[in-house]
């Protein structure tokens, strides 16, 4: 079983997160082969040159090559390539793990955050596209915690 890894990888931050979940992930699915296309220095390799058409012909290969898809929707907005990634293997009709850490999330039931919300300018909480985050629950789920994602993971996998 193949799974595609799709998140931001510009930052040192994402570069580092995505390196140690997805070893997570390996580590829980030994059986498992995961894509995590900053490991693909063929076109990730920033020092390097790839063009826009060798990113996407490179990247859409592997996402129609995989039987599941994880994408991390945290970030001021989800990632554009990400976003890309998702409707591609939504279109495919493949399983989908969303994972959005954002802790803004929290205090869903909070009277005074709620009650911001009729105030201008004053929205509490964080706000995800709901068509993207949409193709996701369509066809999966979307975890608020790396340990779910892992778990989600490793159910998917063994059945």
């Amino acid at each position: 079983m193949k799974l595609y890894f799709a998140n931001g990888l510009f930052s040192q931050a994402d570069f580092d997160f995505n390196a140690k979940l997805v070893a997570q992930l390996r580590a829980a699915n030994p059986g498992l082969t995961i894509y995590l296309p900053q490991e693909n220095t063929a076109i990730n390799d920033k020092q390097a040159y790839a063009d826009s058409k060798m990113i996407a012909e490179a990247d859409t290969k592997e996402v129609l090559s995989a039987d599941a898809m994880i994408a991390v929707l945290d970030g001021p907005v989800i990632d554009a390539g990400v976003a890309s990634e998702i409707g591609i293997a939504y279109a495919k009709g493949m399983h989908l793990f969303g994972l959005y850490t954002d802790s803004r999330q929290q205090g869903a039931t909070n009277a005074k955050k709620i009650a911001a919300l009729q105030t201008v300018a004053e929205n509490q909480f964080h706000y995800l596209n709901l068509y993207t985050v949409g193709l996701i629950k369509l066809n999966g789920e979307v975890y608020s915690t790396p340990e779910a994602l892992v778990a989600a993971v490793h159910d998917f996998v063994q059945n």
